[in-house]
């Protein structure tokens, strides 16, 4: 096999992380690589975040159709065609993935299985990489349990679920967490009787647990099964035309040989420091195979960084500030620190709380079913944190994230001109309580 040229850097597995650090290595000009056997944009672009949100979007406008007339507007009784969803969102990955490629003119990407030989060298296919710097983006794999494992046909993957043919008449979500919500929310919406069961004692484990109970409430008004506390086996699965197994994902270290070059691994985990370096001086990782935060936007985030500690700017990997969105409907955010986490703190703090009934906004969108409540310290009035259930909660919390970055206290937040009527102008009325 004939050796390549000697590259600045190369990058293993081209989903968020990989794309986003191959962007940064771009902007510094150092001559690098992609690769990934898989598609461009991994599991985020392809089976996860573009394509989930494609068909949640689908879902809302469809159940504002069905609700139309509410805003004076009459039309035939609304219908759903599932084969032009997946059309329309095999076009978005389509149309997203040419501008990821023509984003990334003059990176190299590779189409090919990758193996590490050496600290400097990569196997790609019929290829040997060199790089004087790698970084591991292999990100992460759905995960089972014990007692139930996929069998795609009946017990499936989100991966299935968004590519069927028709919709399920009964859907067993198995999953209380991020993903096992969201798709309950949307086939609900679509017109499955949907059961969800969550082993712990509420939805969205770890999230605040006001927040968590009045997205419970609100399934249940929508005819939603909820069940928590509650486990399932291969037996429950019967009476439902698809179960859906979503009960987290496993770090992906990918099948790369890292221990037999020194790259140390605890339970498929990629060990990384502050700085996103691994045990092995010029191999750093970023993403869900770090095992951190696993979210789309801190894997990019993470990509970018590595690649500026790659090129010594030790900048550690310490960002509190990273916003949590689900897109269920209600939306539902957090950012900052939660009540719990700031209670665990020992930290004096204040509670705010603004009901969406008070917003004029949301009276007009109809979606007036939910609250802002916001963690501040009540000493000095420096906001910590906050969590939203409600219209557009997702992009509200970037406002609540910006606050806290800039380490805003209340007060400077009152000050502000919201514009009237807005979604927005519910941040400032979260803070007068």
């Amino acid at each position: 096999m004939a050796l390549s040229i000697m590259y600045d850097l190369a990058i293993v597995g081209a989903g968020w992380a990989g794309f986003n650090a191959a962007l940064r290595a771009k902007e510094l000009s150092l001559q690098s690589c992609l690769i990934d056997s898989e598609a461009l944009g991994g599991v985020c672009l392809n089976q996860g975040c573009i394509p989930t949100k494609t068909f949640i979007q689908s879902a809302k406008v469809y159940s504002l159709v069905k609700k139309a007339s509410l805003f004076g507007v009459e039309s035939k009784e609304a219908t759903f065609d599932l084969n032009k969803l997946i059309e329309r969102k095999e076009k978005i990955i389509q149309q997203l993935s040419a501008g990821m490629r023509f984003s990334l003119k003059g990176v190299d990407l590779i189409s090919a299985r990758a193996g590490i030989l050496s600290v400097n060298q990569i196997q790609a296919g019929d290829k040997i990489i060199q790089a004087k710097n790698i970084i591991i983006a292999t990100g992460s794999l759905p995960m089972e349990l014990p007692q139930l494992k996929f069998d795609h046909k009946k017990i499936i993957s989100s991966t299935e679920l968004l590519n069927l043919k028709d919709i399920p008449e009964t859907l067993l979500v198995i999953g209380g967490g991020v993903i096992g919500c969201e798709f309950a929310s949307l086939f609900s919406g679509l017109g499955s009787k949907v059961t969800l069961v969550e082993k712990c004692a509420q939805l969205l484990p770890g999230f605040d647990a006001d927040i968590s109970r009045k997205l419970e409430n609100v399934f249940k008004k929508r005819g939603i099964e909820v069940k928590t506390n509650s486990e399932v086996s291969e037996s429950d699965t019967a009476d439902f035309t698809l179960s859906l197994l979503c009960v987290g994902r496993a770090p992906n270290p990918g099948d790369l040989g890292l221990e037999k070059i020194g790259v140390k691994l605890d339970r498929n985990t990629v060990v990384v420091n502050d700085y996103l370096a691994t045990s092995v001086e010029n191999i750093y990782a970023a993403g869900d195979c770090t095992g951190k935060l696993m979210l789309a936007h801190y894997a990019a985030y993470q990509g970018k960084l590595a690649v500026d500690n790659i090129m010594g700017k030790k900048i550690k990997a310490d960002n509190a500030v990273v916003p949590n969105c689900i897109f269920t409907d209600p939306q539902v955010s957090g950012v900052g620190l939660s009540q719990a986490e700031a209670q665990a703190k020992g930290l004096n703090i204040k509670i705010s709380k603004f009901d969406f009934l008070g917003s004029g906004a949301a009276r007009i969108l109809d979606e007036a079913d939910g609250f802002i409540k916001v963690i501040s310290d009540k000493d000095t009035g420096c906001l910590l944190g906050a969590s939203i259930i409600g219209p557009q909660a997702c992009e509200l919390s970037a406002v609540f994230g910006v606050a806290i970055s800039a380490h805003l206290n209340t007060e400077g937040l009152r000050k502000m001109i919201f514009a009237h009527p807005t979604l927005s102008e519910s941040v400032q009325d979260s803070l007068k309580s």
